[in-house]
């Protein structure tokens, strides 16, 4: 009976811990949310946790009018999509060769791909910026789509390596029977089989893109080719000191297609996080 009692004891204790957690998370996102929507006399005069008044909408109306928002909008969804495309296109078939056609040199290339991930990004800002100077690269899209898709590649790789190295070789032999090559083979049956990796390494690197401040700070100086993160830095510059109420409507709609597609494809995340930890 008291075992019973302390185990209903740690769970409650557990359970409040989780909550405070998620409210000092939370709070953050949720105080920026009702300060977009407040009036400038509300945002001067009342506590920062009130509740406003009313729905007001002229802040988001002042963001997408009085800035380039919609711009540096456009070229965060390019970055992001050609950034994604990338990654997956290489580091799938990249791990299918070194999971199931097994060469002889297949762990030795494994490690030197996972090699990449203890390589500092910003070791390598000022090469690349001499090397996209050269090549007339800079305030272009590939200046910061490259740099993102090869220090994605050693993460992406590893996670889709776990995942293939448990699917039964009795499938690709059966169809190595039926006549299909490794290409048809990888394009029919372990490419969708992989689905909830794919879409974890999708989601797992979307955030970090989404939100990518250094390549994009480093190689666009062109107002006209700044991603999102880089434009709400300059928005905040010219119109934060006077108008504060457009500033969060900005940062609100610069976090809202993050917290969408988490939220419509958590359940993806978590099994492709969890497949091949245990072997099926």
């Amino acid at each position: 009976m008291e075992t019973l009692q302390a185990g209903k004891k740690t769970k409650i204790i557990f359970l409040i811990f989780i909550i405070f957690f998620v409210v000092l998370q939370s709070y953050p996102v949720f105080w920026v949310l009702i300060a977009s929507l407040k009036t400038p006399e509300e945002i001067a005069g009342s506590a920062p946790y009130a509740l406003p008044g009313s729905f007001y909408l002229g802040n988001y109306i002042k963001a997408f009018t009085q800035s380039s928002l919609v711009r540096y909008f456009l070229n965060s969804v390019v970055v992001a999509i050609c950034t994604l495309f990338g990654i997956v296109v290489l580091s799938a078939p990249a791990a299918y060769a070194i999971s199931k056609i097994r060469f002889k040199q297949s762990e030795k290339v494994l490690t030197f791909f996972l090699l990449g991930m203890m390589i500092p990004t910003f070791s390598c800002l000022i090469p690349m910026f001499q090397t996209y100077n050269t090549l007339g690269l800079r305030n272009t899209y590939a200046a910061v789509i490259l740099p993102q898709i090869g220090f994605s590649l050693p993460m992406c790789i590893f996670l889709y390596v776990g995942f293939m190295k448990y699917i039964p070789n009795e499938l690709l032999e059966a169809g190595a029977i039926d006549g299909a090559g490794n290409f048809r083979i990888f394009r029919q049956i372990v490419f969708p089989m992989a689905k909830n990796s794919t879409v974890t390494v999708v989601i797992y690197n979307f955030v970090s893109i989404w939100n990518e401040f250094t390549y994009a700070n480093t190689f666009m100086t062109k107002d006209e080719m700044k991603t999102l993160p880089i434009g709400l830095n300059a928005f905040v510059g010219e119109m934060g000191r006077r108008d504060w109420g457009a500033t969060f409507s900005a940062i609100v709609i610069a976090i809202l297609p993050t917290i969408i597609v988490y939220f419509f494809l958590n359940k993806q995340v978590m099994e492709g996080m969890a497949a091949g930890a245990v072997k099926s």
